[in-house]
């Protein structure tokens, strides 16, 4: 069998239950709209406009996280399994860290949206006292869960470095369950209960927050999943070098995770100044893509491993040939979600907002064929993320995101949008240019310096 096809066989074998698993994660966020949309519209604006601040705050101490990955990864194909713990152990500590504040964030999402709204160059909205309240409703019973979200990542990145995936993806697969019943329970009313709104909604998910790291790790002690990569808790596990061995990785990719959010968010805000049908439809396809990107992420985070382990092992020329399949790979699956939405125009935007939304049913299909165009290099940039998070360098990727998202694409998404009178096609255009500038950046850099041209002594990180 050719090298090509057994690492094919490999990164398939890693990719399918990732996906799986992130598809069940991001169906959790589909499954909170669509009931919030069919609640009500200024609801769903106002969990939209909350998402904004939630995640955008989130994805910095991801990314901090995330800084497990090559670690684990690398120190796995090594077979280093003292590295692989202590890295886990660190991992849990600066979860615990990061969660606290990022919980006590949350918790001024009222505020934030009021003092973005009260700036001189957005248009006021008349609703946005009422809106902010109605996003805060939703975001408060989700920051005392900051910590264990983190908590569960981090066991997350452990299990996947090393290639077990089956626990994950049963955990997964469990708490959707329990989210979808949690949101009809809360969000109308059942059982007895009131209706909760978007504050059900909110809740529902932070119940569901709790359960993934309490499961996950059932699942690991009874599957002895932590043998041979596992160390008892010393105060090494607290060592400063160590933390920032893990946090200096992972600090640059919460800045490009953070910077390619907080994009999104400023497109989101260009919707709402377009108006509110706008803003409804802008949330029903985004909602769309985030699902379909769940498979070159999955594609992603198994190019992280694959990569990783293959450094480990000190095959570096085999990791190059690796990251040429990931980026296939990724493109074409994209490329089969784009003919979806092409396809599916008039339909999908159903299956979020109301039949009575007429305006912002048509919005939503006439931005699908945009958000089709950009899937092949929303496909291949989150791929080429993944290589570079299982080589260790992670400052390129922010770099290139910076220049493409916020030096080239917001100011052309303005332009377009209000200069031009486009509106929301013109968000969505400028979204589109920004992830193809990211793409093409990211596989000229693989080329220039992917794994091939490490130093095949490399080791990513010595323990502290």
């Amino acid at each position: 069998m050719s090298v090509a096809r057994t690492e094919l066989k490999a990164l398939w074998r890693l990719a399918v239950p990732i996906i799986a698993i992130n598809l069940g994660t991001q169906l959790m966020s589909f499954v909170d709209a669509a009931m919030v949309g069919k609640y009500s519209d200024g609801a769903l604006r106002a969990m939209t406009l909350a998402h904004v601040w939630i995640f955008g705050t989130s994805m910095l101490v991801m990314g901090i996280v995330l800084g497990m990955d090559p670690i684990v990864s690398q120190a796995h194909g090594a077979r280093d399994g003292e590295r692989v713990g202590r890295a886990l152990q660190r991992g849990l500590v600066l979860a615990v860290l990061c969660g606290i504040p990022l919980g006590a964030a949350w918790g001024y999402t009222e505020e934030v949206l009021l003092w973005i709204y009260g700036l001189p160059f957005v248009p006021s909205s008349p609703d946005i006292a009422e809106v902010a309240a109605l996003a805060q409703e939703y975001a408060y019973p989700q920051m005392y869960t900051a910590p264990l979200f983190l908590v569960f990542l981090a066991m997350r990145q452990y299990l996947q470095g090393r290639g077990i995936l089956a626990p994950v993806l049963y955990v997964a697969l469990i708490a959707n369950v329990f989210n979808a019943i949690f949101d009809w329970v809360l969000i109308r009313g059942a059982w007895g209960l009131p209706e909760y709104g978007v504050f059900g909604a909110g809740l529902a998910t932070g119940c569901t927050r709790v359960l993934f790291p309490i499961l996950l790790w059932v699942a690991i002690v009874r599957g002895k999943h932590h043998v041979g990569a596992w160390v008892p808790w010393t105060r090494r596990a607290l060592h400063p070098k160590g933390l920032w061995d893990i946090g200096r990785i992972g600090f640059p990719i919460g800045i490009q995770l953070s910077l390619e959010v907080w994009a999104f968010g400023a497109c989101t805000l260009m919707s709402e100044m377009v108006g509110e049908a706008a803003t409804n439809a802008h949330s029903a396809v985004l909602h769309m893509a985030s699902i379909t990107f769940m498979v070159p992420m999955g594609v992603s985070f198994a190019a992280t491993t694959r990569i990783g382990n293959l450094i480990g092992e000190g095959r570096h020329a085999r990791a190059q040939t690796t990251s040429w399949i990931a980026f296939g790979v990724g493109a074409g699956c994209m490329a089969l979600a784009a003919a979806v939405f092409i396809l599916g125009r008039d339909v999908l935007p159903t299956l979020i907002l109301q039949e009575g939304s007429a305006e912002a049913l048509v919005l939503a299909a006439s931005i699908l064929p945009i958000a089709a165009a950009f899937q092949v290099f929303d496909g291949l940039q989150v791929v080429g993320s993944g290589i570079l998070r299982g080589m260790g360098n992670t400052r390129p990727a922010a770099v290139i995101n910076l220049i493409g998202y916020w030096v080239i694409a917001l100011p052309l998404a303005w332009w377009l949008a209000f200069e031009q009178g486009l509106g929301l096609q013109g968000v969505w255009w400028g979204l589109a240019l920004a992830l193809a500038i990211v793409a093409v950046g990211l596989i000229l850099w693989v080329r220039g310096h992917g794994p091939a041209h490490m130093d095949p002594d490399h080791v990513l990180v010595e323990s502290a």
